[in-house]
């Protein structure tokens, strides 16, 4: 009897737990197409096409990226995307450095999300627009004068959108536990930081980017042609890399590369008119 209790109990806390559980597509694993079709050079003026999401490189970890809908969001905004009259639909952030961040976003963007926690709780957001959803998973960040780490004080943000899952890592200062990497689930294309130093360091980047097999792998937050080419050498022995011609490209889940490949993208604020 006792037996039928406990099973009862465990039974019904896993039932539970998977009502509780916030819709996710990306916790679970699904095979790529093979094939691999972009649209380059393309403005973030123009429309989004059907099942498709644009991804541009606007500096150090700032990215835009914008659905078919219409929905805009920029990572690690730091207040600036260009010398433009545009604002995002959402903003994510991390205070690492003044680089990840801005203390004044725009008040007319209507959401604006922060990866760090206050007061000893973690961010915690589950932000559903329809068209795109925003989740984030919290890491600590180590103190710069040795001290213990400041719990949740960065953020992985993923955005599920035309069936894609795309993260980004943030100021990564460790690798996901175990738990943190299944809170993450499939990654199809992630934005992942190679400074080698400020954040994680590369041989602890190339095991994460290991582990993660995203279809996708977009270098940010590097400083300068070397810096970057180290981490693309370490890379190449495992992951084929191609280096693009512009900031921006456009991708869906049928035409994502059949194994895991590096998409080395310019860096561009936003013009008027391009």
């Amino acid at each position: 009897m006792i037996r039928f209790i406990c099973f009862f109990l465990i039974a019904f806390s896993g039932a539970a737990a998977a009502q509780d559980r916030r819709p996710s597509h990306c916790i679970a694993m699904v095979q790529n197409a093979p094939g691999i079709q972009f649209l380059h050079k393309a403005s973030y003026l123009d429309p989004v096409a059907e099942d498709k999401v644009r991804l541009r490189y606007v500096d150090h970890a700032m990215f835009l990226l914008q659905t078919q809908g219409g929905i805009s969001i920029a990572t690690d905004f730091t207040g600036f995307l260009g010398a433009v009259d545009f604002t995002p639909t959402v903003v994510t952030m991390n205070h690492a450095h003044g680089s990840h961040f801005t203390a004044n976003p725009d008040p007319e963007i209507p959401h604006v999300l922060r990866g760090w926690g206050t007061n000893g709780v973690a961010a915690d957001h589950h932000l559903d627009l329809g068209e795109v959803l925003i989740r984030n998973v919290p890491t600590d960040i180590r103190s710069r004068f040795g001290g213990d780490p400041e719990r949740n004080g960065n953020s992985i943000f993923v955005f599920e959108v035309a069936g894609l899952c795309i993260g980004h890592l943030g100021h990564l200062h460790h690798e996901p536990s175990a738990q943190q990497y299944a809170a993450l689930g499939r990654l199809d294309i992630v934005m992942a930081a190679v400074d080698g130093g400020l954040t994680v360091d590369h041989d602890t980047m190339v095991r994460i980017l290991t582990r993660l097999r995203s279809s996708i792998i977009i270098p940010m937050h590097w400083f300068g042609e070397y810096n970057l080419e180290q981490f693309l050498t370490e890379m190449r022995r495992d992951f084929p890399v191609e280096r693009l011609d512009g900031s921006s490209i456009e991708v869906s889940l049928a035409t994502l590369p059949s194994r895991p490949t590096i998409m080395v993208l310019e860096p561009s604020f936003l013009r008027e008119n391009e």
